[in-house]
């Protein structure tokens, strides 16, 4: 039976959105795997833009969801319209989107909250028993869904593992290939750019992540 799977994506470029191509390795492998795929994101001003090619901030205002279009290319929908009954899975692709859009972790780490949007569909997810997958550094907001003790990997950096344990989490570390399970909450998270140093070394984890959710919507 087709799987149904949830996208959250948090914008378009990686500085300020989500990271374009772990969002589209993440598509792909899901549509090589078979599985009917639908992007969400919330309707809300970007926290900021950034120059990709200079690094700087921008002095102009963007919009998660229609950035999130451009790479979605307009099959996108508002996290509003989401409902986990819908859907066998969800993942989320990293970029620094996710702890500035669809987080504060970028600003307020370890003391952080999630968009109210976002956290009421991860949590319906976690709920119901139903695999989720965490890339990058969106495992940083595993433990405000799951609560203490859930199992996660940004990968090594020791800053970011030592906020996720701070915010009750415990963490895994983990190399840009592989993926780290928790079993009992059916989470998935791999680090993808938190360490890759090219889209051939993302994709190998992250291939293994989609195809690892997409088992665990059978268990």
């Amino acid at each position: 039976m087709t799987k149904k799977v949830a996208v959250i994506l948090s914008g378009c470029g990686v500085y300020d959105g989500a990271e374009i191509h772990e969002s589209v390795i993440t598509l792909l492998r899901l549509d090589q795997r078979g599985a009917k795929v639908q992007c969400f994101a919330p309707n809300v001003p970007q926290m900021h833009v950034i120059n990709h090619l200079t690094g700087e901030e921008m002095p102009e205002s963007r919009n998660v969801l229609v950035e999130s279009a451009r790479i979605a290319r307009g099959e996108v929908k508002d996290i509003r319209e989401a409902d986990a009954n819908d859907f066998d899975a969800l993942i989320v692709p990293g970029g620094f989107g996710s702890a500035k859009n669809l987080s504060n972790f970028a600003v307020q780490g370890c003391g952080c909250t999630v968009h109210p949007d976002v956290l009421a569909l991860a949590e319906a997810f976690a709920e119901a028993g139903k695999p989720v997958g965490l890339i990058c550094i969106s495992p940083a907001l595993a433990a405000k869904i799951y609560g203490p003790g859930v199992v996660c990997t940004i990968g090594h950096d020791a800053a970011t593992s030592a906020a996720i344990v701070k915010m009750g989490g415990t963490h895994e570390e983990c190399d840009v290939s592989e993926i780290v399970e928790d079993t009992a909450r059916k989470l998935v998270s791999t680090p993808a750019y938190m360490l890759a140093k090219s889209i051939g070394e993302a994709a190998s984890g992250i291939n293994k992540l989609v195809d690892r959710v997409l088992e665990l919507t059978h268990e």
